[in-house]
């Protein structure tokens, strides 16, 4: 498998700690008319730089931003796969608010991603996360760069060694996040 997922480095890093199991996204501007697509059921989740904004998280992941060890300009640092076990178009704003607290966004950047382009929507995804065993760095090419979702990285990676959240802990996130897509209270 190479093809990898570009989000936030923040919400990786959220991903990868199992403090969320939710990724909302728009879409990039290189995704044409269609806009974006869950094109793919297993990924790497490939940390950016670009586009992410300190202000458009909560306050606790912006203090984490902080913390955040980078590698080099000049790399990538592959740490996680996911695996998507649900998805769906929310085409309310209401909808996508119900997730509030199941991710690092601040409900403004929601507001703006859901409005954005053509047509009101925002993707909510559950994903399942493993880890490698060990992080990988990949130079970063020409091919990673641009307003786009997906990429196809250069090389293969080593599998994975395990979830980074129990059964019981990832049964509990995909049940909130089912929960708030139907419109009940989560506890």
């Amino acid at each position: 498998m190479r093809v990898a997922f570009k989000e936030w480095g923040i919400v990786v890093d959220a991903l990868g700690r199992g403090e969320q199991v939710v990724i909302l996204r728009k879409g990039g501007i290189a995704e044409g008319r269609g806009g974006f697509q869950v094109e793919h059921e297993r990924f790497w989740l490939f940390p950016a730089r670009y586009h992410q904004q300190a202000e458009g998280v909560v306050d606790a992941a912006r203090e984490r931003m902080n913390e955040l060890d980078w590698p080099a300009e000049d790399t990538v640092r592959i740490e996680y796969c996911a695996e998507v076990v649900a998805a769906e178009l929310l085409e309310s704003l209401a909808a996508a608010k119900r997730l509030r607290g199941q991710h690092v966004w601040r409900d403004e950047v929601i507001a703006e991603r859901f409005d954005w382009g053509r047509d009101e929507g925002i993707y909510a995804m559950a994903v399942r996360v493993s880890r490698l065993a060990e992080p990988v760095g990949l130079p970063l090419v020409e091919a990673y760069g641009g307003c786009k979702s997906w990429v196809e990285l250069e090389r293969d990676l080593p599998a994975v060694t395990g979830s980074v959240l129990s059964d019981a802990a990832f049964a509990d996130k995909l049940g909130a996040f089912n929960a708030a897509l139907a419109g009940e209270s989560v506890r």
